[in-house]
């Protein structure tokens, strides 16, 4: 069964990117260290994880394998819609109030105001697939509505002392998570958890 799944490098202090995020710059001021067990350069085959070996290959093959993506309008914004197509061109749901400018729509890329109706049509537009999920704001609006399964944490050993926070201004709800696996990488520990629905 469709699982939606959090997929979010972070450093151990609980950042998802540095100081200064903006267009051009959307890790934020250093914020690529926390993708370098992914991305160590910007060239397209890197891109696409083709240098990856082991646990980190699992790891990325797994992403690549969902069915589509709801991704939060900053975040893909900032991702320059990767062009449209996020990987195999699946799907795209953008977490958004407005509609985009007519120039820059996608095919496959729809903008829903609503998370409750992003998540019900990306995982019908997954079939049996996972949906791959982007953005904090996304993250923290799906946990409320109880609409997240899963949190895939890619923890990276190191402490960014500022930047984004993945949990930042959270409403005090007691979420409990459930550990499904952990597996340590080059550079990173990855960590997938099982968000545990309220009795």
């Amino acid at each position: 069964m469709s699982k939606t799944v959090l997929y979010m490098s972070m450093s151990v202090d609980g950042f998802i990117a540095g100081p200064n995020v903006a267009a051009g710059n959307g890790l934020g001021d250093k914020g690529q260290r926390l993708h370098e067990w992914l991305l160590p350069d910007a060239d397209a085959e890197h891109r696409k994880g083709g240098h990856l070996a082991g646990v980190n290959r699992d790891v990325m093959d797994e992403a690549l394998a969902t069915g589509a993506v709801v991704v939060g309008r900053r975040t893909f914004e900032l991702a320059d819609g990767w062009g449209g197509d996020h990987h195999d061109g699946v799907p795209i749901f953008v977490l958004s109030r407005h509609q985009p400018d007519p120039k820059r729509q996608w095919p496959g890329v729809s903008y829903v105001s609503d998370i409750t109706a992003a998540m019900r049509m990306a995982k019908d537009a997954a079939g049996d697939k996972d949906v791959l999920v982007h953005g904090a704001r996304t993250a923290q609006l799906a946990l409320a509505a109880g609409v997240l399964d899963e949190l895939q944490i890619h923890l990276i050993p190191v402490l960014l002392g500022q930047g984004e926070l993945l949990f930042e201004d959270m409403p005090p709800d007691h979420i409990e998570l459930e550990l499904l696996r952990a597996m340590d990488g080059p550079g990173v520990a990855h960590l997938r958890y099982h968000v545990r629905t309220a009795d």
